[in-house]
């Protein structure tokens, strides 16, 4: 009974390679019928693909020198070119498959439903590529800007990259911002512009002589050589409050001596109050006994 299986399974593998050969001679002898008969189509596809791989190079190329002449970030430059490659390359082969005969509708159908599933699965990484690409462009603010976000985040912008921002604080902390937040919310970039107005704000006694106070206040700004001449300087009186006056001051300077002129400003101020008898009152509650 062995003999007999065994003799059996020998047929029967004999007749499943014969039976495979032939379907391999039938699937070589319809693709060489194919290729005859698509020959001239496969070559014009070859030489399409050809032709416009160079083209793409050629575009790239143009498109890389006036990224230059622009002065895009190199990033942003980068990125956009790869686009350019990637996406002449699949219209290329696109085309060449659609001169041999192939049907594409399908496949275009199957790549944009891919296209949709990967860009629903990455919609936060996106957001931050194209924020990124936005922040580039665009330059809301660039390396070395002083920034403050509309979430409480300030600080020097370190780094710009595709996907993230990196800002120091002022006590030399990292923070990593995606770029998406940044292009949909409000920040406010400090030193876009090179000069600035700084204000001190300081009470003074309802008895202080105004005129005097303000001839203090001018010979103090008269000797602090990084306040602008050419721009108004304001002295006034902002408001009445419960135990004094409140002045304001305000005087432009360029936007790098900023917080040093003001930190000065305030100091030297208080010292000219002190020696011409100027009083800075607290908060006091007076009671009259009857």
């Amino acid at each position: 009974m062995l003999i007999g299986k065994t003799i059996i399974s020998a047929e029967e593998t004999a007749a499943n390679v014969e039976q495979s050969v032939d379907i391999l001679k039938q699937m070589m002898d319809d693709f060489i019928k194919w290729f005859i008969d698509k020959s001239g189509s496969v070559i014009s596809a070859l030489i399409f693909i050809f032709i416009g791989i160079k083209v793409i190079g050629l575009v790239v190329k143009l498109a890389g020198r006036g990224f230059d002449r622009s002065k895009v970030d190199s990033s942003v430059a980068g990125f956009l070119l790869s686009v350019i490659r990637i996406v002449g390359y699949i219209l290329v082969f696109i085309t060449a498959a659609t001169i041999v005969g192939f049907e594409v509708t399908s496949f275009v159908a199957i790549l944009g439903t891919a296209s949709m599933a990967i860009g629903l699965a990455l919609q936060g990484a996106l957001s931050n590529l194209a924020g990124g690409v936005l922040i580039l462009l665009l330059k809301p603010f660039k390396v070395g800007d002083y920034i403050v976000v509309n979430n409480g985040n300030e600080g020097n912008v370190s780094a710009i990259d595709i996907f993230y921002t990196k800002l120091l604080t002022h006590d030399n902390k990292l923070v990593v911002i995606p770029n998406g937040t940044l292009t949909n919310t409000t920040l406010v970039n400090v030193t876009n512009e090179t000069k600035r107005k700084l204000e001190v704000i300081i009470s003074v006694a309802y008895n202080t002589d105004i005129r005097k106070m303000k001839g203090v206040v001018n010979e103090v700004l008269s000797g602090e050589d990084r306040i602008l001449d050419r721009e108004p300087i304001d002295i006034f009186i902002s408001s009445f409050d419960d135990s004094g006056m409140t002045i304001a001051i305000r005087a432009w300077c360029a936007t790098s001596d900023y917080w040093s002129t003001l930190w000065d400003l305030r100091e030297n101020i208080k010292v000219a109050f002190d020696a011409n008898g100027i009083e800075i009152p607290y908060n006091r509650l007076e009671v009259e006994m009857r």
